[in-house]
């Protein structure tokens, strides 16, 4: 599907290791529009706590332009790399980004989790059955995990929360 590139469009933006806020502030000098989900947390260090901002998405931030502009974004100190798919800009849509403004200012506390479909790899980050590997599948709504044995060839399959599980790369 063509769109055309006179319009703007939401598009998601690959930062640099902690360089979500750097980057959003240098694309706010370049006045190009770019929204940056953060989340009030509580930190605690050895001697204070503190509440900080953080970004809902650790490494992203998303930027309104027009699609042939986005040579533009790549060259803000910060950005890594704009998100294709297929070669194409990865675009999002206008009710996503309005989702997630009305999550994070309608006092909800959004967590990012892992993204997962059925087949995928996981493996457990916490929790008695830490570092157990095995594939993530979808039952009747609930998130599954199996844990495949070959040499039996049979499988054992369990519920667990998807902030426990973590993607193998």
């Amino acid at each position: 599907m063509m769109l055309p590139d006179s319009e703007k469009h939401w598009i998601a933006v690959y930062t640099k290791s902690r360089h979500e806020k750097t980057a959003y502030d240098q694309l706010a000098q370049k006045n190009i529009e770019a929204y940056l989900p953060l989340i009030r947390t509580k930190r605690r260090w050895s001697d204070r706590t503190k509440w900080v901002d953080i970004p809902l998405f650790r490494s992203y931030l998303f930027v309104k332009i027009e699609l042939k502009n986005h040579l533009y974004v790549l060259q803000t100190i910060g950005v890594h790399h704009v998100i294709k798919f297929n070669q194409e800009v990865a675009i999002i849509s206008d009710e996503q980004i309005q989702s997630i403004k009305l999550m994070i200012e309608g006092g909800y506390d959004p967590q990012s989790v892992d993204y997962f479909v059925v087949g995928d790899e996981a493996e457990i980050a916490a929790g008695p059955m830490k570092g157990i590997r095995g594939i993530v599948s979808r039952i009747a709504g609930e998130d599954k995990f199996v844990l495949k044995i070959d040499a039996i060839q049979h499988a054992i399959s369990v519920h667990i929360e998807r902030g426990f599980l973590k993607a193998i790369k």
